[in-house]
């Protein structure tokens, strides 16, 4: 085990790819995301309505980041993506369920249910910044062997 992580937190993950976004209301996003999809929040760091970072964990793996929008740091790079121009593919189980739950949430499904020609059963929904979200089943093609 890495000597920078405790031994006892076994529950922190393995390196992954984490999509990050900007949100006008990042609290309000966090709640809908949680509410509508089932996304965990882990951490929401700021203070009051401003978010500096927040992690949601998506229950079968992974998960993303996001924060409150800001002005660009002076002489910085600027952030390249603005509030709801945000796109993200994930990997469920279940997407019925999801779906229900998006539904019942009153998020704005943008994509019905349906099958694809490669097998997946997905559907679409848009959050209350305008983010598209796509639910199914593809967990992708099989990795080809190290070489």
């Amino acid at each position: 085990m890495d000597a920078t992580v405790p031994a006892s937190d076994t529950r922190t993950p393995p390196p992954q790819v984490w999509p990050s976004l900007r949100a006008r209301d990042a609290r309000a996003l966090i709640r809908f995301l949680a509410d509508a999809f089932g996304f965990q929040e882990v951490v929401a760091y700021g203070e009051g309505e401003f978010v500096a970072h927040a992690e949601l964990a998506w229950p079968e793996g992974g998960g993303v980041m996001l924060g409150s929008d800001r002005p660009d740091p002076e002489g910085g790079d600027s952030w390249p993506g603005r509030p709801g121009g945000f796109t993200a593919y994930v990997v469920t189980a279940d997407p019925d369920a999801v779906h229900a739950r998006a539904v019942a949430a009153g998020a704005r499904i943008t994509t019905a249910l349906h099958k694809t020609d490669y097998g997946s059963r997905d559907f679409a929904a848009a959050d209350p910044e305008g983010n598209r979200w796509y639910f199914g089943t593809y967990p992708g093609s099989p990795r080809p062997a190290a070489g």
